[in-house]
């Protein structure tokens, strides 16, 4: 049953919430203003107001191609962490096995470790197997470090499955492939969805193992964020993050629309 707070205590709930959120918003309402400054240099608050740094970077060829590069990248990772991802959770959660809380820590541990020491560690393997094509490397980096998002979200839906079901099905003649596709995939459909969201969304703009894996030729969008902050910061770049704050925000609205928020939080 809910319960809604009252009384003094509720009020300095409320108000110490909105202090966070102030906090955590503000640098994004920073970046989103000096994108639309009129002057060449960044500045804070902005002068004047224009949206030429937005047909810019329109017409910025590298930012053009790492956004092609990092929205490929992002969905090709969704896509392998969900074939990894669903029948690990279906292991996890329904095989009986030696080992099992050992391999269901392992599997989650990149949500644990740095991601900085994530990204080094594969560098260092990928490099000793003699994988040379950043592509391949960069999605295999991008797989290990989405996977678990996928994993944790389908094991909380599979929790929640009926097995009543699933028995009626097989009573019924259906085999496990049917009865998965039939009865199981659309009752952990919103766990699946809220697993793939947060696969795109991480990938998308993960910094710290694309940094180790990329190279000159193959660079997504955030180190092409950073290096533009390195040798041109004008407001084109606050122009770039924005649209990249953008798609986050519109990614959170699907997932809200798709699972709710508060039960994407409990996965």
């Amino acid at each position: 049953m809910n319960r809604r707070l009252s009384g003094p205590g509720a009020w300095i709930l409320y108000f110490i919430t909105a202090l966070l959120m102030v906090f955590i918003l503000a640098p994004l309402a920073v970046v989103v203003a000096m994108s639309v400054s009129d002057s060449y240099f960044v500045s804070f608050p902005p002068q004047g107001f224009t949206l030429k740094w937005y047909g810019k970077i329109l017409q910025d060829r590298d930012f053009l191609a790492a956004l092609q590069l990092s929205g490929l990248l992002a969905f090709s990772t969704t896509m392998g962490s969900l074939l990894l991802g669903i029948p690990a959770a279906i292991a996890l959660t329904r095989g009986r096995f030696p080992g099992q809380d050992l391999l269901k820590g392992l599997v989650l541990s990149p949500l644990i470790f740095p991601a900085l020491v994530t990204g080094l560690a594969l560098m260092q393997l990928l490099s000793a197997m003699g994988s040379g094509d950043a592509r391949i490397n960069l999605l295999i980096g991008h797989i290990v470090v989405t996977s678990p998002y996928v994993i944790r979200a389908v094991v909380t839906s599979l929790l929640l499955v009926d097995y009543n079901l699933e028995d009626a099905a097989r009573t019924l003649g259906a085999n496990r492939l049917k009865t998965f596709w039939r009865i199981t995939l659309p009752q952990i459909a919103p766990g699946v969805a809220a697993g793939a969201l947060f696969a795109f969304m991480v990938s998308f703009d993960n910094y710290p193992v694309t940094m180790w894996l990329a190279n000159s030729e193959y660079s997504p969008v955030p180190l092409v964020l950073m290096r533009q902050l390195v040798n041109v910061f004008d407001p084109s770049v606050p122009a770039m993050s924005t649209v990249i704050i953008i798609l986050a925000v519109v990614g959170v609205l699907i997932l809200e629309r798709l699972v709710g928020l508060r039960r994407a939080a409990a996965m």
